[in-house]
């Protein structure tokens, strides 16, 4: 080094100062995840040699409207029953809300709602005193009580049988008791098994409506029934069961579709059917042809192509053609076709 050239440096600070900026914005804190309202795994249950539930797995989110379809005897009640804690399952698991039922029975009973297809009613009761009753086994507090029966004798339009005996109300009434008796808790899941079971069609009507504005609520609802037309105007997710097994579960429009790969284009020809018949067996788009009263079911390769070639190709060949249609999958078609009606 030279000498004086250490006077031309310029010293080191020690530390730099930082540069002056604005504290940044703090991110929202994300909202935990909501558990599912209803989930089983592996859920199981045995009597002896018969297997009344066999593996169920199913979850149902919060706000969702599940109807349970099966036949007589297919493990719908004994679902219910485990989810509602009255029966221990053999193996498996079941959670309300992110708890399981097996351990957090007073949960359960505070946050499920479970109306069985017969219930036994207090014949020297009025609808009143039935409602208090069980608003006060359910320690809803006692200024409050008054408040809850009325309104849930409101939501369930029973107010003006509200000094009626139990045993005098028909058995659509006696239903929609039923119902308000699992509401004067409010909780955010019901489990209703055949809510409709034995009434005549104003009744079920009326039911209906009911457990559309339950929907309405935000309630969760798992539902069974037989009468599955009334199921697909307000459940936004199905299940079908039988023999204990859970066969498919998901919408109206993904069961549906599932189901269309087996329907047929409904042809009625002009003349002998045949020919017809034969004609359509030699594309390579149909999978099959048959014959039933009097018209041709055809089958196609891809269920979801459009079936004005079988017109054109008919036409092309002189064959008239009175009538052309696709198969029109209802629900009850589904279950028909997804089940075997075999009973336990």
């Amino acid at each position: 080094m030279t000498p004086n050239m250490s006077q031309n440096l310029s010293p080191i600070p020690d530390a730099i100062p930082p540069a002056s900026a604005a504290p940044a914005p703090s991110l929202p804190i994300p909202a935990p995840a909501r558990p599912p309202a209803i989930d089983t795994v592996h859920l199981t249950k045995r009597y002896g040699a018969l297997t009344a539930l066999n593996n169920l797995n199913l979850r149902l989110e919060p706000g969702d409207v599940f109807g349970f379809i099966g036949p007589n005897g297919a493990g719908k009640s004994t679902t219910m029953k485990i989810l509602a804690g009255l029966l221990q399952p053999t193996s498996g698991t079941a959670h309300i809300m992110g708890k399981a039922v097996a351990d957090n029975g007073d949960f359960v009973r505070r946050n499920v709602g479970y109306m069985p297809d017969s219930f036994g009613v207090y014949e020297d009761l009025t609808v009143s005193e039935y409602l208090e009753f069980f608003a006060s086994a359910y320690h809803v507090p006692r200024k409050l009580r008054k408040k809850v029966v009325t309104d849930v004798l409101e939501l369930t339009d029973l107010k003006y049988k509200q000094d009626a005996f139990v045993d005098s109300l028909s058995r659509g009434m006696q239903q929609r008791l039923g119902l308000a008796r699992v509401l004067v808790h409010d909780p955010p899941v019901l489990l209703l098994d055949e809510p409709a079971s034995g009434l005549d069609p104003r009744a079920r009507i009326e039911i209906r409506e009911l457990l559309k504005e339950l929907q309405r609520l935000g309630k969760t609802i798992m539902v069974s029934s037989h009468i599955l037309s009334e199921l697909g105007e307000f459940c936004n997710k199905l299940g079908i069961i039988e023999r204990g097994r859970l066969l498919v579960v998901g919408t109206i429009e993904e069961l549906i579709a599932q189901t269309r790969a087996n329907s047929a284009i409904h042809v009625q020809v002009v003349g002998d059917p045949a020919i017809a018949a034969d004609l359509l067996r030699e594309d390579a788009r149909i999978s099959r042809v048959e014959r039933a009263n009097g018209q041709l079911l055809v089958h196609l390769q891809d269920p979801d192509q459009h079936h004005a070639f079988i017109v054109e190709k008919l036409v092309s060949k002189g064959i008239g053609i009175d009538s052309i249609s696709r198969e029109q999958i209802k629900l009850e078609d589904v279950f028909l076709r997804l089940t075997k009606g075999i009973v336990q």
